[in-house]
């Protein structure tokens, strides 16, 4: 199947071909670092993550980026706020967004420019706009002129006839209904505090949209090939980064904008007025299994809304659970029975695992073939028409799969005490001489120490509860 990727420049599915063969350039916004990031922000993280694994699946060679914007309207705000360095402030969020994604099993990007570390870049992008007429000095700010970029708009589909000419807006996040021209450089204010640098543009500090576009084009040049974040980043943060990009270099800025749709609660926009905001810590707090958040915050297509409920993280912990119980099984799968079948369905697996996600990353099909695969597969475990060879090349699929989808890996079982692990082996001893009485009271005794114990046609497994 050909490899498609839904383009919102386009609002149309295409074939995704890269700029240079072999190469993907790929950059995704990232946090701004003045809070815990919450779960509607780690769905964009985890979408970007399927989408740099399935091209790493696929062969390609990646290079992918992710800014960490450390200045800004709301991190000085923050900070002064409680009295602290923008940069002590920053650091220690941008610490919990990094344990965050190790939590959520979210891969590493190769580079994580900091805003604050780039600043000669983004000066240097704002005189080329100025020198070419794109930007204008006024006396708070110097602004991007959007009448001045015919193409302003192409990515939101504003049109331009609608626009507020001459308006201005110095604040980073702003009205999404109406467009205004923004500022690319803010001059101190006594608001700043601290917080300025001292450069040829005078004496400030840069706007929000202004980093995204220097550090992109420093680390990935002034054409790439991938744009992630989420639609409320379309307009106007993407729009904006479009046409300071282009306006400068005159050249196609991304050639596909991918982005995730939003991320409701109960069917409710997730507010904290509604008590249904909720970080990543928050749920690791009501013990639950992080790649089960991880799950479900992939699950869905990223082009439609996700309604995150508990009973979906309930049914998205059970089903990790019956991966891990398949993927055990396997491990201890010891049939001598060689079958041509397995290659079969193993080879069905992969073309349907690979037709859903060629289909623009159509995850939940995929998701649904990798459960079919595993239950054709544990037939034949059932009923031993199978080799321990099949199983080998059956965990080996499912490894490949989990590249993508990254929901396993971090499935490590805790270490037993040595005295659970002597009333477990004393209760097998008791089944075995079949005193039965003496076999469920161990089992009752290990349940009230947390332990679950079933017992199955592969032997006894046990599951730690809470």
């Amino acid at each position: 199947m050909v490899f498609k990727v839904y383009n919102t420049l386009k609002r149309k599915k295409e074939e995704f071909k890269e700029i240079e063969k072999g190469q993907v350039n790929m950059y995704s916004c990232g946090p701004t670092v003045y809070n815990f990031a919450h779960i509607g922000n780690f769905r964009a993280m985890i979408f970007s993550d399927l989408v740099r694994r399935y091209l790493k699946y696929k062969g390609y060679k990646l290079k992918h980026v992710m800014n960490i914007t450390d200045v800004d309207d709301k991190t000085i705000r923050d900070s002064r706020k409680e009295g602290v360095t923008l940069k002590e402030f920053t650091e220690r969020y941008t610490k919990y967004f990094f344990e965050d994604l190790e939590t959520l099993n979210v891969e590493n990007v190769d580079i994580y420019p900091r805003a604050t570390e780039h600043i000669k870049e983004m000066v240097n992008l704002v005189k080329n706009l100025l020198d070419k007429g794109y930007a204008y000095k006024a006396e708070d700010a110097i602004y991007f002129n959007i009448k001045k970029f015919k193409d302003y708009g192409k990515l939101s589909h504003l049109k331009i006839d609608e626009l507020k000419a001459g308006a201005r807006v110095a604040n980073d996040e702003y009205d999404k209904d109406n467009a205004h021209d923004f500022a690319l450089w803010k001059f101190w204010d006594e608001n700043d505090g601290d917080v300025f640098w001292e450069t040829e543009l005078g004496k400030g500090r840069p706007g929000w949209h202004i980093e995204c576009s220097a550090m992109s084009m420093k680390y990935l040049g002034e054409s790439f090939d991938i744009h992630t974040g989420g639609v409320d980043l379309i307009f106007p943060h993407h729009e904006n980064e479009i046409a300071q990009s282009e306006a400068a270099t005159g050249k196609e800025f991304v050639k596909y904008w991918l982005h995730n749709e939003h991320l409701l609660v109960e069917n409710k926009k997730m507010s904290k007025s509604l008590g249904n905001f909720y970080t990543l810590r928050d749920l690791l707090e009501k013990k639950y299994n992080p790649m089960a958040i991880r799950y479900v915050l992939m699950a869905t297509h990223y082009r439609q809304k996700l309604n995150f409920t508990f009973e979906t993280l309930e049914a998205a912990d059970n089903a990790i659970k019956r991966l891990e119980e398949f993927m055990e099984k396997l491990d201890e799968f010891n049939g001598q029975s060689n079958n041509p079948k397995v290659a079969e369905i193993i080879e069905k697996a992969r073309n349907d695992f690979e037709d859903a996600m060629d289909d623009d990353f159509n995850v939940s099909i995929t998701l649904s073939a990798v459960f079919d695969f595993v239950k054709e597969i544990n037939k034949l475990i059932m009923n031993n028409k199978m080799s321990s060879k099949d199983a080998e090349n059956v965990i080996s699929l499912m490894n490949k799969f989990d590249s993508v989808l990254g929901i396993l890996k971090k499935q490590e079982k805790e270490e037993l005490s040595k005295e659970i692990k002597q009333l477990i082996e004393k209760r097998q001893e008791a089944r075995k001489n079949k005193d039965w009485a003496e076999a469920d009271k161990i089992r009752d005794e290990l349940k009230e120490k947390g332990i679950i114990i079933k017992d199955t046609k592969e032997g006894v497994r046990w599951e730690k509860i809470n």
